[in-house]
């Protein structure tokens, strides 16, 4: 039977309330490995495991409740060793890593910022900053509208100011809100988002992060900044002591929905 692995926290935590079930339906009971100084938050692993929302929200309760008693380093949904042998055998390997992270992760959450851009203010925002393009759209104005080339003309260099302007607003992104955080991990790129990037920000934080993303949406009008959390912090905690599986997806999945 392999093993479906939650968290890492330590030892001398009282990890999670006696009779908390997992994934798996029925739902498979909690277990605590220990090695060493830790201890790591485990169940049996159903077969064919999916990320249905049932286990994706059983996955964020467990760690909902071992959070409640002390750090945890959250694993993400689908996390499945071999065996029990093999989860103590890493947590072994790498004790002095485990042992970091839940100090450096101690009392801190994850908030994760997703940005687009709203296509009609950022054509606005463009026209209006970009001299280059507002002296060709006036000048095919005056045209009544311009040549055929001058329009593609046109189009081209609105793209490229476009694009330029992703760029530059993913840096202005992280910038804004990376004062307010203890730690920055940038998300894969994802279609459709010019920023995809998750801070570690302490729970007693929150507030002063929250309001940071507010100034931001107001500073940048052509964005759609959206903020996810707080999450368990998954950014901050790899390598874990096992691998999730490739069709699983994210626990903050289903916050989302």
């Amino acid at each position: 039977m392999s093993t479906y692995v939650y968290g890492i926290t330590a030892r001398s935590h009282t990890a999670v309330p006696e009779g908390t079930t997992g994934v798996g339906e029925p739902p498979e009971p909690i277990r605590i490995l220990t090695e060493g100084d830790l201890a790591a938050i485990v169940s049996d692993s159903p077969e064919g495991l999916r990320p249905k929302r049932r286990d994706l929200l059983a996955h964020q309760n467990v760690l909902a409740q071992a959070e409640a008693s002390g750090c945890v380093l959250p694993m993400r949904f689908g996390s499945v060793a071999p065996d029990d042998a093999s989860v103590t055998g890493v947590l072994a390997e790498r004790a002095e890593h485990y042992l970091e992270r839940l100090r450096a992760l101690d009392g801190k959450v994850e908030y994760n910022i997703k940005a687009t851009h709203v296509e009609e203010a950022v054509l606005h925002h463009v026209m209006a900053t970009n001299a280059e393009v507002r002296s060709l759209a006036e000048a095919n104005r005056k045209a009544g509208g311009g040549s055929y080339e001058q329009k593609l003309q046109l189009g081209e260099m609105v793209a490229s100011a476009v694009k330029a302007q992703e760029a530059e607003d993913a840096v202005a992104v992280q910038q804004a809100l990376e004062p307010v955080a203890a730690a920055v991990a940038t998300g894969p790129e994802s279609t459709g988002w010019l920023a995809n990037v998750s801070f570690l920000v302490a729970r007693d934080s929150a507030q002063e992060f929250l309001a940071a993303v507010e100034a931001l949406r107001s500073s940048h009008p052509h964005l759609e900044v959206r903020a996810n959390g707080p999450l368990p912090p998954y950014s901050f905690v790899e390598p874990g002591p096992a691998e999730p599986a490739e069709q699983a997806g994210q626990p903050e999945a289903a916050a989302q929905e």
